[in-house]
């Protein structure tokens, strides 16, 4: 089996239109930089291949295959067009034109790069990437705002999605789950902008949140007991924080024999229970219609019999939903919101009750959050990039128009060493948590010695 659409093209007339036009820009001399050239002739290579070749016998090759027919036409092209590239160039280039067949094209590098988590394109000539919860500038770049506006169709029509001028922006996910954010003129006013957040290949435990120093091991022995006692579980934090990292390790403490609904606007969480119903929203068409959000699911969870809900973030309307699943056998849920304490958290929590348009006092408000929800906890992104739950709260009950919290556990910070590192430790506050009841009637036995002040977690 071949690639090959029509008999493979030889000669110099393989090259076609594109590659003429590679031709004059390598015979205009230097104003063309060997990089500029590269992404030139690459981009070149894979429009001529895009014409010639039998997409669907490509769906039936193996890679090997295609690499080897694709390295065969390359090292033709090149011929022809008399480009002096070594072998290990030519190597790199069938690389990249493999990547631009079959994948992302030079977003292929990045999303294989295990330490990047964030990919940010702020246009063609522009991208930085977040390693270690750091931003820095990278080299990749696109041939020009239509190469990458191609990219972009790429990743939204295989979920689904579109993105044009009527529909400038796009939220959409990688066949891995990466989250993926989309925007492009006339919104975006330098040419198309994308951003990825990367979904981590392997998943991370708490174990190995305990391993980076996110979590004390106190700590973690708290949040299992926690979400063993079916505690509802709140966690705070700002854009990438790590709260949907914490969340999927956090997933781990539940029962396996439990029914566990996920409701997502991009599906992220990897539980690993085999009971697990995932669901996620889709936004309206073309002609406006056919939208269904985050509330939607989450009252038609309610029909379906889960033991647990986990809403992947709370944005709007319904947060008040939630609520009342919480509030209605549901024991157990979880889900995150975006704030910078504790307090701001159930601020949000309550404004989003207001956006759901059912008529409630605030003091009604506040008293559903203190009924529904038992524990909060805040993590953060600090200056050094690293992720740290900063602060484990129980709420309480009411106090007249307030809801009362009280902290047990704290990471406390005490400055920062000469690499720019972050230095504190976690400490517990030496309150002895109301849930203690709840955790021993589930059997689960949590020692006085976590909650003692004098001891440092870690």
């Amino acid at each position: 089996m071949s690639i090959w659409n029509v008999k493979k093209p030889e000669g110099p007339e393989a090259t076609g239109e594109s590659a003429g036009s590679n031709g004059a820009a390598v015979a205009a001399g230097g104003a063309q930089t060997s990089d500029d050239r590269k992404l030139r002739l690459k981009v070149s290579i894979h429009r001529n291949l895009l014409d010639k070749i039998n997409l669907a016998a490509l769906e039936q090759m193996s890679r090997e295959q295609i690499h080897r027919d694709v390295a065969e036409i390359v090292g033709e092209l090149l011929q022809s067009q008399s480009e002096p590239l070594n072998a290990r160039e030519r190597a790199e280039l069938v690389d990249e034109v493999m990547d631009e067949l079959l994948g992302l094209g030079p977003l292929e590098p990045l999303l294989d790069d295990e330490t990047i988590t964030d990919v940010l394109v702020n246009g063609a000539n522009s991208v930085f990437v977040e390693r270690r919860g750091l931003l820095e500038k990278v080299s990749t770049r696109f041939q020009d705002d239509r190469h990458l506006l191609r990219i972009i169709q790429k990743i939204v029509s295989a979920v689904g999605r579109r993105i044009d001028e009527s529909s400038p922006y796009v939220d959409a996910r990688l066949a891995d789950g990466s989250r993926v954010n989309a925007i492009i003129p006339p919104l975006a006013i330098d040419g198309p902008m994308l951003s990825i957040r990367k979904f981590a290949k392997k998943w991370i435990s708490v174990d190995r949140l305990i391993e980076l120093g996110s979590v004390p091991e106190a700590m973690a022995e708290v949040l299992k007991g926690i979400v063993g006692a079916r505690r509802n579980v709140l966690i705070s934090g700002g854009t990438g924080s790590g709260k949907t990292t914490l969340l999927n390790a956090m997933s781990s403490f539940i029962n396996h024999r439990e029914r566990i609904i996920t409701i997502e606007d991009s599906a992220e969480l990897q539980l690993m229970q085999e009971h697990v119903v995932r669901l996620e929203t889709r936004p309206a068409n073309i002609e406006g219609r056919g939208e269904v959000s985050q509330r939607d699911l989450v009252k038609n969870a309610l029909r379906m019999r889960p033991d647990r809900i986990i809403v992947g973030e709370v944005r709007a309307g319904e947060a008040f939903d939630m609520l009342q699943a919480m509030n209605t056998g549901h024991d157990g849920s979880m889900t995150t919101v975006h704030a910078n304490t504790p307090r701001d958290a159930l601020s949000r929590v309550e404004q989003m009750i207001g956006m759901s348009g059912v008529d409630i006092s605030p003091r009604a408000a506040r008293n559903q959050i203190a009924s529904a929800i038992n524990i909060v906890i805040q993590i953060e992104r600090l200056v050094d990039g690293h992720r740290r739950i900063v602060s484990l709260s129980e709420i309480t009950g009411m106090e007249g128009e307030t809801i009362t919290m009280q902290e047990i556990f704290r990471f406390r910070a005490t400055g920062r060493n000469a690499e720019g590192k972050v230095l504190g430790q976690f400490e517990a506050t030496g309150i002895r948590p109301k849930f203690l009841a709840e955790t021993a009637a589930y059997g689960i036995t949590l020692e006085p010695e976590l909650f003692r002040p004098d001891i440092k977690l870690g």
